[in-house]
């Protein structure tokens, strides 16, 4: 099979920044490669007109175009055809795009398209509590409601979605996946009484919650140090910088303990969580996150929220801990276990990557993506 993906980042030097939804993308490109099907990323909204070629993966880098009106309809048309174009060329047997913005809406194909869910618009403001701009919705919800085939990367956010847009339509779920070769635990470089958080610096995230937890956890633990390692972004709601609202929150004591460090290469993340004692993720919302698969195969024990998405990846007091981020005390506490008792973070760690092995590494998901993908094709080779 030839597939094609269509996505707003990837993980290369020469296009903007990606996050999660562009390293989940690549995980599976590679393993479908690895199985010898073709396989070109469509990325969108980039700086310039560019075709790259990266680990056999053929990349169409598609230039961001403004218009005196109605750029939001004739940027689609013009990506329409730009993809359709390259559908037709190279025998494209399926196009795979997410839900963000509704991208696809308004938009037909020349072979069969996929839509994954790793989180809409929608589906973040509802977790949030906050409404959506009513353009949004209607993107996202026209792309959804013509969509013939819809896949989730969890069944919660499968079923939060359904919810939020009205859909009757049923959606298969295919977790995301992870290489165990690239995140592996490496030599005996841990920092004593460390923490890390890894991801975006940003409130849905769960990070002021984190410095409220950890204002708490430094009061009886005073050789802990906490690691944040991610983007800063402007809040939402209080339009400052999120880092700063962060440090706010932080006692005087805490804040001598805490160091950011800003952005690191892709490959340079790995050695940084290697260091760690214990990474904590409590965040409010998520899909199915990329930041948790890779702690869990580097052997890490993890204190994490316990919100809808967790219950499929994390198992309490087996992986680490899943605790309400808004629970201080308890979350302090569950952070303090486990950097006293270090027989108990590893047992965690040691499971966490089990796990991964046995359910989430990237070649047991690419099979799984194959017989979808089969399947929507009608392929029979």
């Amino acid at each position: 099979m030839h597939i094609a993906f269509i996505s707003p980042e990837y993980p290369h030097t020469s296009l903007n920044k990606a996050a999660g939804l562009g390293t989940s993308i690549k995980n599976l490109a590679l393993e479908l490669m690895r199985n010898n099907h073709k396989v070109t990323v469509f990325v969108y909204g980039q700086k310039k007109n560019e075709t790259l070629l990266n680990e056999g993966i053929t990349i169409h880098a598609i230039k961001h175009r403004k218009y005196l009106i109605l750029g939001w309809y004739l940027y689609r048309k013009y990506l329409e055809k730009s993809i359709n174009s390259t559908v037709l060329e190279k025998c494209i047997d399926l196009l795979e795009a997410p839900d963000w913005t509704g991208v696809t809406a308004f938009m037909s194909f020349k072979c069969p398209l996929v839509i994954r869910l790793h989180g809409s618009d929608g589906y973040f403001c509802h977790l949030a509590g906050r409404k959506q701009k009513w353009k949004n919705y209607f993107f996202e919800k026209n792309a959804l409601k013509k969509a013939k085939n819809i896949v989730s990367v969890s069944a919660f956010t499968a079923d939060k979605t359904k919810e939020v847009f009205n859909l009757k339509t049923n959606i298969q779920v295919v977790h995301n996946g992870i290489n165990i070769s690239t995140f592996k635990p490496e030599g005996n470089e841990i920092v004593k009484n460390e923490i890390l958080y890894f991801g975006s610096i940003i409130r849905k995230k769960g990070v002021l919650e984190l410095a409220m937890a950890f204002n708490i956890l430094v009061e009886g633990k005073k050789d802990v140090t906490l690691t944040l390692l991610g983007k800063d972004t402007i809040d939402v709601y209080e339009k400052r910088s999120t880092l700063e609202l962060f440090f706010d929150l932080l006692s005087e004591k805490a804040k001598t303990k805490v160091k950011y460090v800003k952005e690191v290469p892709y490959n340079e993340v790995v050695q940084i969580i290697n260091k760690a004692s214990l990474v904590t993720l409590p965040s409010f919302a998520e899909a199915f996150p990329m930041t948790w698969l890779e702690a869990m195969a580097m052997e890490k024990a993890l204190v994490t929220s316990n919100i809808g998405w967790s219950s499929e990846i994390m198992v309490n007091n087996k992986t680490g801990y899943t605790v309400n981020p808004k629970d201080h005390e308890l979350y302090a506490r569950k952070m303090k276990r486990l950097l006293d008792d270090k027989e108990l973070a590893h047992t965690f760690g040691k499971n966490a990557r089990a796990l991964i092995q046995e359910k989430f590494e990237a070649s047991i998901i690419a099979q799984q993506n194959i017989e979808l993908y089969k399947k929507l094709t009608n392929f029979r080779k």
